[in-house]
């Protein structure tokens, strides 16, 4: 059930009765997660599901999606191009991100991101050849403190400049699955958007193997030696909770102007009250 990273393949995974199948046992726990009623709210790691299968959402997993969904495959698109980590075409073995926003490109995250450019032969959002390694760049992953910093599937390693870089990508190639700097261990693509959804049964044990880095400890050890705490801080303090708010009815909107009879289409004195004295 292998995805080539080319677009044009005829019959993709989620395409065939057998991966459905699986798909739906999984889908159905998925939206088992939320009220009922609600299901359509199970859409963003069923989009991970069926890019678990794909290698990124496919039309058929987009199909899938709105037919398990009870939407419709339009609705289900803008979604899935919403948020970027909703691939729209197939995704290497290995997803690299090198962050090249400000913090890490002036640090060396641009040439690192130049570098692998140049030794892969590929450019932002494109694969290589054999189908192993996806390059992209990142506005920002978050993790300043440890500039300049990339991602393997999302796991981080940090403050690594173009050599490094470059040894990383280059392990990966040989079949190596270095450690990540911090976090859990590496795992493919298609594993690591099976854990998005929700699945983590079959994840080889190894959270948080990374040690907490020195910028993560930094501002809890200084708070430490001065003093510093939040006052009248319990962390077991429980948490009272929040009563509903009383709802009451809107105000009755007006009658639009357009139902009323124009002026002068009343009889002079038909509403005046003496009018009926009179008769």
């Amino acid at each position: 059930m292998s995805v080539d990273a080319t677009p044009d393949r005829a019959v993709r995974p989620t395409g065939t009765e057998e991966v459905q199948v699986e798909l739906r046992a999984k889908a159905n726990e998925i939206k088992a997660r939320y009220p009922v009623g609600r299901e359509r709210s199970a859409l963003l790691p069923m989009l991970h599901l069926v890019q678990s299968a794909d290698g990124y959402v496919s039309p058929e997993g987009i199909a899938f999606c709105a037919a398990e969904l009870g939407l419709t495959k339009a609705e289900v698109g803008a979604v899935a191009t919403f948020y970027t980590m909703y691939k729209r075409r197939p995704v290497g073995e290995y997803l690299v991100s090198v962050c090249t926003n400000t913090m890490c490109g002036v640090l060396g995250g641009q040439k690192a991101y130049e570098v692998l450019s140049e030794y892969l032969g590929v450019g932002h959002d494109q694969t290589t050849p054999d189908g192993q390694i996806t390059l992209e760049h990142a506005e920002c992953l978050a993790a300043c403190d440890y500039a300049p910093v990339l991602t393997v599937n999302y796991e981080f390693y940090d403050q690594v400049d173009s050599g490094q870089a470059l040894e990383l990508v280059k392990q990966l190639q040989n079949g190596e699955r270095p450690q990540p700097t911090r976090g859990a261990r590496l795992c493919s693509f298609k594993e690591i958007s099976l854990q998005l959804a929700g699945f983590h049964a079959d994840k080889d044990p190894g959270i948080a193997d990374g040690p907490a880095g020195e910028p993560t400890l930094a501002g809890n050890r200084l708070a430490e030696r001065t003093g510093v705490s939040v006052p009248n801080f319990d962390p077991n303090t429980p948490i009272p909770p929040v009563a509903p708010k009383a709802t009451t009815p809107p105000p009755a909107a007006p009658k639009p102007a357009v139902d009323r009879k124009p002026a002068g289409d009343t009889p002079a004195g038909a509403n005046d009250p003496r009018e009926g004295d009179k008769k």
